[in-house]
C-alpha cells in the first residue's frame, strides 16, 4: 500500500477526532475508493501508515470509533437496496474499525510490554475455530432433504443453487395450492434464497424459515420465520396484483408492501426485534398492530407480549449480512452469544464478572476466532482465554 505525506498525516488526524468536515468527507471518499478496489488492509499494514506512537486511551478510541461510523449518515438516502453503495459503506466502516483499533493497540503494545504475553492456546488443529461459511439443509415437500454448500452446485424440481444461494423460479401464477419448503442454516453457516416471487431474503447462522416453492396469485404472500435472524428485500405488491407480504413468527406478524427489515428471532433469546431500514410495515401482535418507520425497531418481550418502539442505528443490526460484525456497547455474555452461532462453539466464563463487561467494536467475519480473541484480550476485557474443541473458555 502506498501513502503519501498527506494522506498518512490526514488519517492521523482523522483518528486523533481532529479533522474539519471537508478532511472527513476526503478520508471518507478515500477509503471507499480504497475498498472498491483492493482487499481491506490488515493491522499490520495500518500500522505502517501510522508510524509515530500514538497516545490514544481506549476511551477515546471508542468514542473517536462511534464518531467515525456515524459520519456517513448522509449515505443513508441512497436506498439500501443498491448493494454497491451499502457494501461500500460497510467496507468503509470496517477499515475504520481497523484503523482505529489497530491505532489504539500500537499504544497498548509499545507502552505496556510486559502484559503482551502471548495467550496460552492449544494450537492444534482440531482446536482452531474457523469462521463459518454458505451451508443450509434444503427439505422438500416430501421430507427428503438436500444439502447445500459452498462449491455445489444443485438442481432441485423448482429451484437451483451454486452452493451460497438458492433461487426459485419466477412465478408463473398457475400456483393453485401451497407446497412448502424448509431452509434450515446450521451453527457456523449462513445462506440466501430467492423466493419465486423475486423477493430477497439473507438467512444468519441457526435460522429456519419455511416458504411456498410458489404463491397463489393475488394472494397474500406468507412464509414464516420459524427461527433465527433474516433480512428480507420483498418485491412490491404492485408486481403482484396488490398482493401484501407477511411474516409469520411465533406471537407477532410483520405486513409488507414492498420494504426492506430484519427480523432477529433466536430460540434463546427472551425477546423478537424487527427493524425496519427502509419502507413500511405493520407489526401485528394479539390485537393490537403497530406501524414501524425506517430506522425503527420493534422488541417484542415473548413471555409479556409488551412492545417498545425504538429509534436505532440500523448499520448495526444488518452489517452481519455484509460480512461484519457491528457491536455497539454490547455485553461480553451477548457477543459471545453472536459469534458462537457463527463460528459454532460454546463458551464457558470462569469469572462470571466479566460477563457484563462493556465492548465496541467492528469485526470481520472472515476473522479466525483466535484474532478475535486475541483482539478482546488486549482491550483487557478479558484476562486470557483458551480453545478447547468447540469450547471456549473465558477468564
Amino acid at each position: 500500500m502506498q501513502h503519501d505525506s498527506h494522506t498518512q498525516n490526514l488519517l492521523k488526524k482523522f483518528i486523533l477526532n481532529q479533522c474539519s468536515e471537508q478532511e472527513v468527507d476526503e478520508v471518507v471518499q478515500y477509503i471507499q475508493e480504497l475498498t472498491e478496489s483492493s482487499r481491506l488492509p490488515t493491522v499490520e499494514e495500518v500500522l505502517a501508515i501510522l508510524d509515530d506512537k500514538p497516545m490514544l486511551t481506549e476511551l477515546d478510541a471508542m468514542r473517536i470509533r462511534d464518531k467515525i461510523l456515524a459520519t456517513p449518515q448522509k449515505e443513508q438516502k441512497i436506498p439500501l437496496k443498491k448493494k454497491s453503495h451499502f457494501m461500500k459503506y460497510a467496507a468503509a466502516a470496517v477499515f475504520i474499525g481497523v484503523l482505529t483499533t489497530a491505532y489504539f493497540f500500537k499504544d497498548v503494545l509499545f507502552n505496556q510490554p510486559v502484559q503482551t504475553i502471548p495467550v496460552i492456546v492449544n494450537r492444534d488443529t482440531k482446536n482452531v475455530v474457523e469462521p463459518g461459511t454458505d451451508k443450509a439443509v434444503l427439505t422438500l415437500a416430501n421430507g427428503s432433504q438436500v444439502v447445500l454448500a459452498n462449491g455445489a452446485s444443485v438442481k432441485t424440481q423448482n429451484a437451483k443453487s451454486n452452493g451460497e444461494e438458492i433461487i426459485y423460479d419466477s412465478q408463473k401464477g398457475n400456483a393453485n395450492e401451497m407446497v412448502y419448503n424448509y431452509l434450515t442454516i446450521p451453527r457456523g453457516g449462513k445462506f440466501s434464497i430467492t423466493l419465486s416471487d423475486g423477493t430477497q431474503v439473507w438467512l444468519n447462522s441457526e435460522t429456519k424459515l419455511k416458504f411456498p416453492v410458489a404463491f397463489i396469485e393475488g394472494q397474500t404472500r406468507k412464509v414464516e420465520l420459524v427461527y433465527g435472524e433474516a433480512y428480507f428485500d420483498v418485491s412490491p405488491s404492485t408486481k403482484h396484483k396488490g398482493a401484501h407480504f407477511k411474516v409469520l413468527n411465533n406471537k407477532q406478524e410483520v405486513e409488507v408492501i414492498g420494504t426492506e427489515f430484519n427480523i432477529k428471532a433466536y430460540k434463546d433469546e427472551a425477546s423478537i426485534y424487527t427493524t425496519l431500514v427502509e419502507g413500511k410495515v405493520d407489526v401485528s401482535i394479539e390485537n393490537r398492530k403497530q406501524r414501524l418507520m425506517p430506522n425503527q425497531q420493534l422488541s417484542l418481550n415473548i413471555a409479556t407480549s409488551s412492545s417498545v418502539i425504538k429509534n436505532v442505528d440500523v448499520y448495526n443490526e444488518i452489517a452481519w449480512k455484509e460480512g461484519v460484525f457491528s457491536f455497539e456497547k454490547i455485553t461480553l455474555k451477548d457477543m459471545m452469544k453472536v459469534l458462537s452461532r457463527w463460528y459454532d462453539f460454546d463458551v464457558v466464563f470462569k469469572n462470571k464478572a466479566i460477563e457484563n463487561e462493556i465492548f465496541d467494536g467492528v469485526i470481520r467475519k472472515t476473522q479466525s476466532l483466535d484474532e478475535i480473541l486475541r483482539s478482546i484480550k488486549n482491550f483487557k476485557i478479558i484476562k486470557n482465554y483458551e480453545i478447547k474443541d468447540k469450547e471456549v473458555i473465558l477468564e
